[in-house]
């Protein structure tokens, strides 16, 4: 006795009528176009607050009391051409160097007026040389701000 298998037979129809089913589509997929960009925005999103570091500063806000100065601070006017003046008196560098170590840091404060169109390089100089001299107590003069 022989014996007989069951197959069974799939047929898959293809339709390969030519009935204008070759048209151009003419339209882009954007889908994927789409996906990359909101991956890239995800990772910018959480990548720029980590490379973009700033630091917490308190800024000074500006005083409106007229300060009452002590008649030992020193007075310190730089022009704009870059001349000091010692209580109103020219002084050169060096002898403003030789006075500013003679003084007491601890009981004289040193207050500076500039004019408003000295480059900073002149007023640099001068913090250096307080600096120098172990002066810790620096103020600048200003003149208050006309709202």
């Amino acid at each position: 006795m022989a014996k007989r298998h069951n197959a069974r037979v799939i047929i898959m129809a293809i339709d390969f009528n030519d009935q204008e089913d070759d048209d151009i589509i003419a339209s882009i997929n954007t889908t994927p176009l789409v996906d990359v960009m909101l991956v890239l925005l995800i990772i910018f999103l959480i990548t720029i607050p980590v490379v973009v570091h700033t630091h917490r500063v308190v800024l000074p806000k500006e005083s409106t009391t007229k300060e009452v100065f002590a008649p030992q601070d020193i007075n310190l006017a730089i022009t704009n051409q870059g001349q000091v003046y010692w209580q109103d008196q020219p002084i050169s560098e060096s002898l403003l160097t030789t006075k500013l170590k003679t003084i007491d840091p601890k009981l004289i404060h040193i207050l500076i007026r500039a004019d408003e169109h000295t480059p900073y390089h002149f007023i640099r100089s001068v913090l250096h040389q307080c600096r120098s001299a172990g002066i810790e107590k620096i103020e600048f003069i200003t003149e208050p701000a006309h709202h």
